[in-house]
């Protein structure tokens, strides 16, 4: 018998959920879970995004490459994002994490997530090619064409969205996630 230790107990309740946040409302037993980190509420929005997008075809080198959610400049997830995408497969394609110091190449990333250290988020947001979902955390993000961006009021990670942006690259947004979102712009 498989021994569940603390840790992936606790990273299988934060996406149980987030996952029925996303679908139907959010239950008061997600509290029993413990308090998670806000890098952990982060991680595990991104990998739930992967299953509320539809991407083209277009947007990956071959029909086996994973889903891959890129980080761009210092990474504030430490170990958590990893974790929570260990396994996993969306849509027939595995889920990877690669860390990245300079904007990607069109098709190196699915997800495209641009951490607060990257002072000039607008200019890596320029020439990813279609099919790249971007993420980020500047109050401006999305403003300045991002397609995700974390805020955080009442302690409580929220999204907003710029539907735009992301219809531009190609991708489909479930309603279940914009009915989700913060505000859809």
């Amino acid at each position: 018998m498989e021994q569940v230790t603390s840790n992936s107990f606790r990273r299988r309740a934060i996406v149980i959920c987030l996952n029925l946040s996303l679908g139907l409302g959010f239950p008061s037993f997600c509290q029993a879970a413990g308090e998670p980190t806000e890098y952990q509420v982060k991680a595990a929005f991104l990998l739930n995004f992967t299953k509320f997008i539809e991407w083209p075809a277009a947007a990956f080198e071959t029909p086996a490459a994973p889903i891959a959610i890129c980080i761009l400049g210092d990474d504030p997830f430490g170990s958590a994002l990893d974790h929570f995408v260990a396994g996993e497969v969306v849509n027939g394609r595995k889920v990877t994490v690669e860390r990245i110091k300079r904007a990607p190449p069109p098709k190196a990333c699915q997800v495209l997530f641009t951490a607060r250290s990257e002072k000039d988020a607008a200019r890596s947001l320029l020439g990813l090619g279609m099919g790249t979902l971007t993420v980020g955390e500047s109050e401006a993000f999305v403003r300045d064409g991002g397609m995700i961006a974390f805020v955080v009021e009442d302690r409580r990670v929220r999204f907003e969205i710029n539907q735009t942006a992301a219809q531009s690259a190609g991708l489909k947004l479930s309603s279940r996630l914009l009915n989700v979102a913060k505000s859809v712009e």
